[in-house]
């Protein structure tokens, strides 16, 4: 679904090359998980993939379900299928969550294929229940006074409703206890299957409990270094990502040093 070849990418703001030959293939169906440690550029990739201003492809391609990204705007690649789960979502006053919802959900359906009000709210309301979030919350302007659990529970939401094809979650386990981790990891779960594929972005394997994925890739100096099963992130866990850098025998200074 997703193929990345020898991607190179910059900061536009300071010229800095963060991403440095970096592949990656996603087919259909699997969750994919990308850990490493900060300033590595697992962010930069996953707003690259959307097409952030910020940043700027030097080199390489990115291809989903194999159209080129290149020279699509960051709305074309949402309407193909592409959903990215914010790491700091933004607050909207004056914009009603489910309004922004159902925008969204008609924006990627033909006009005959929109769902009614009458279908919209029983689906919004299913998922709702799904991931334990109050009714109020289609009423409050999107992300406005929300807690940090809260506004990941909504980017989840919004992710059931949509539906995509590819749902880019970036660090959508930070700040959350384990009660709302286990919420989100279940409202990832629910998607699980054939035609979706996942992409989670993560320091640590505490999602990894409830999430099982497919597989596990180590992204250091801006570039996978490593891929395999959960007992890779077991592995960094115990031992830490300098421990795996020695082992590959690798020169990169880590920022957490």
């Amino acid at each position: 679904m997703l193929k990345i070849t020898n991607l190179h990418v910059k900061i536009i703001e300071t010229n800095q090359e963060v991403v440095k030959g970096l592949n990656l293939v996603i087919p259909d169906g699997e969750i994919h998980v990308i850990m490493g440690p900060n300033g590595t550029g697992k962010s930069t990739l996953s707003q690259t993939i959307m097409n952030s201003n910020k940043y700027e492809i030097t080199q390489g391609q990115i291809k989903f379900n194999g159209t080129d990204l290149a020279e699509l705007s960051t709305d074309e690649r949402a309407r193909l299928g592409i959903f990215l789960a914010m790491q700091y979502p933004t607050e909207i006053p004056g914009i009603k969550n489910a309004d922004f919802i159902r925008a969204a959900v008609n924006a990627m359906r033909p006009n005959d294929e929109q769902p009614s009000v009458l279908e919209f709210m029983k689906s919004l309301e299913h998922d709702m229940d799904v991931l334990d979030i109050k009714s109020d919350c289609t009423s409050r302007y999107l992300n406005e006074g929300f807690s940090g659990g809260e506004k990941k529970r909504n980017e989840i939401l919004q992710m059931m409703m949509i539906k995509p094809q590819l749902a880019i979650l970036d660090e959508i386990d930070s700040g959350l206890d384990i009660d709302a981790l286990k919420v989100v990891s279940k409202g990832i779960n629910t998607m699980r299957g054939a035609h979706f594929s996942s992409l989670i972005i993560t320091h640590y394997d505490r999602i990894l409990r409830y999430v099982k994925p497919d597989v596990v890739h180590v992204m250091m100096d801006g570039k996978v270094v490593a891929s395999g099963g959960m007992d890779l992130a077991e592995s960094l866990e115990k031992g830490g990502y300098a421990q795996l850098r020695d082992k590959l025998g690798l020169d990169i200074k880590l920022v957490d040093e």
